[in-house]
C-alpha cells in the first residue's frame, strides 16, 4: 500500500481523502473493502520514514484544517524503484492494476511498457519451472507444487495480455482525442 500511496502522489501533491478516493477508483468494487483509516495510517509511516512531507493548510468556515502530502526526492526515488520491480508473484494483482494506474495518471510510465516487463519475468520463471517439473528425478508430490506453479504463471501470462489490450486501447482513444 506505501508504494501505491507514494506512486499517486507522484502526479501532485494531495489530501488524504484525493488519494483514498484516487485509490479507490482505480480499484473499482475491490476498493470498497478498504479502510478508511489505512491511508493515514500509511501516510504517518511515509512521512515517519521521510518519503513524503505534509503541509497544513487552512480549512473552510465549515470544514477543519487539511493537511497536503508531497513526495521527498526519496520518496520520488522510491516510486522510480517500485516501477521498475518485475518481481512476482509478489505483488497481487491489485497492487499490479494499481502501479499500471498510477504510473499512467502522473506520467510516470507506460502501462504497457510495465506489462511487457512483467511479462518477460513471467515467461523466465515459467520457463525455469517447466525445465524444473520436467526433471524425471523430481518426486510425484514435489512434482504437483511446480504443476501448480507453471499452471498460476500461465494464467498471471493470460491476464497480463488481457491487461496490454486494455492499455493499448486506451492509448490508442487518448492519442485519438488530442488535437
Amino acid at each position: 500500500m506505501q508504494d501505491v500511496v507514494l506512486a499517486m502522489l507522484a502526479k501532485e501533491p494531495a489530501y488524504g481523502y484525493e488519494l483514498r478516493s484516487r485509490i479507490r477508483a482505480a480499484l473499482g468494487p475491490l476498493g470498497e473493502a478498504m479502510n478508511a483509516g489505512q491511508i493515514y495510517v500509511t501516510l504517518a509511516r511515509l512521512a515517519k520514514a521521510g518519503l513524503v512531507t505534509s503541509q497544513r493548510t487552512e480549512g473552510l468556515p465549515d470544514r477543519p484544517d487539511r493537511r497536503v502530502y508531497a513526495l521527498t526526492p526519496a520518496g520520488q526515488q522510491r516510486v522510480a524503484a517500485w516501477l521498475t520491480e518485475v518481481s512476482w508473484p509478489k505483488p497481487d494483482l491489485s497492487e499490479f492494476h494499481l502501479k499500471l494506474v498510477a504510473a499512467a495518471a502522473a506520467r510516470l510510465a507506460d502501462p504497457v511498457a510495465l506489462v511487457d516487463a512483467q511479462r518477460r519475468e513471467l515467461l523466465r520463471r515459467l520457463r525455469d519451472t517447466q525445465r524444473a517439473a520436467l526433471d524425471r528425478s523430481v518426486d510425484p508430490v514435489a512434482g504437483l507444487l511446480l504443476e501448480g506453479v507453471v499452471l498460476r504463471l500461465r494464467a498471471d501470462l493470460e491476464w497480463l495480455e488481457a491487461c496490454e489490450r486494455t492499455w493499448t486501447e486506451r492509448g490508442r482513444i487518448q492519442r485519438k482525442a488530442k488535437p
